[in-house]
């Protein structure tokens, strides 16, 4: 599939999930992972960046784009299941994957449960668990609303949504304790096979401290800082984002001269 120049989108059946997803460009198959409560349009302007080396996919998770909403709960957990379901559907592993905000959290544990789907794994805008957020997001996340969101957002969900505007609300209430309530914990992160860049804009909702001890605990982690970014630094600054994404995909690494770690 990683020949493919020509973009697709449509409807695969993943483990019984009837799963939306776009795919585009040509190369080594990447997995890019959206934001809570987005649809995949949302980082189009990251993953046009991406396309001249890369097979780029994109699907959407359950209750969100194009994705109806399911009965039952919606978790960190339950979404890297239908990742992994994903991936094994199209037949695409080992891939790169690029998560963004909530989409980091789910490719994270898409790592852990199945390391021999992930080549290498860059987590943007979000901690392991809600305690390495700064105090503004601990706050906030767990008791997060529909009315909350960004305007853009809320209007993409109107647009997409097979469910209705009306049931964003239904989406937040369900998810919301999600942000809190992980099977993650820092020490987790030493069974990430996967080479790791975590990155975060300096005015994100997970600290910088938190960052470095992430980048710590893994076996084989980087650490990026986007400045003059906040916790949306994938559409505020993509080049920036995506130079930095791709020099980590690089085969080739540089070697450090002076390391102190």
């Amino acid at each position: 599939m990683g020949t493919l120049l020509e973009s697709a989108r449509g409807y695969v059946d993943a483990g019984g999930l009837s799963t939306y997803y776009e795919a585009v460009g040509t190369g080594d198959p990447l997995v890019m992972l959206h934001g809570g409560f987005t649809p995949v349009e949302t980082l189009g302007g990251l993953t046009a960046l991406f396309t001249d080396a890369y097979r780029v996919y994109s699907p959407e998770r359950r209750g969100q784009g194009r994705m109806p909403d399911i009965p039952g709960p919606i978790t960190y957990e339950i979404m890297a299941e239908d990742t992994i379901a994903f991936i094994d559907a199209l037949g695409l592993g080992p891939v790169h994957v690029v998560g963004w905000s909530d989409g980091a959290n789910v490719g994270l544990i898409t790592a852990l449960r199945r390391p021999d789907l992930v080549r290498k794994l860059v987590l943007i805008g979000t901690a392991e668990h809600v305690s390495g957020c700064t105090p503004i997001a601990q706050a906030m996340l767990p008791q997060l609303t529909a009315e909350q969101l960004p305007p853009m957002l809320i209007q993409a969900y109107a647009e997409l949504s097979p469910d209705g505007p009306e049931h964003l609300a239904v989406v937040v209430e369900k998810l919301a304790p999600a942000l809190a309530v992980t099977s993650v914990r820092l020490p987790d992160l030493a069974r990430v096979a996967a080479p790791t860049l975590v990155m975060a804009a300096d005015d994100d909702m997970v600290s910088i401290a938190h960052l470095e001890a992430m980048r710590d605990a893994l076996p084989d982690g980087q650490v990026a800082v986007v400045p003059g970014t906040s916790h949306a630094l994938p559409l505020e600054k993509p080049e920036l984002t995506a130079r930095l994404i791709r020099d980590f995909l690089a085969d080739v690494q540089v070697t450090r001269l002076m390391p102190m770690r």
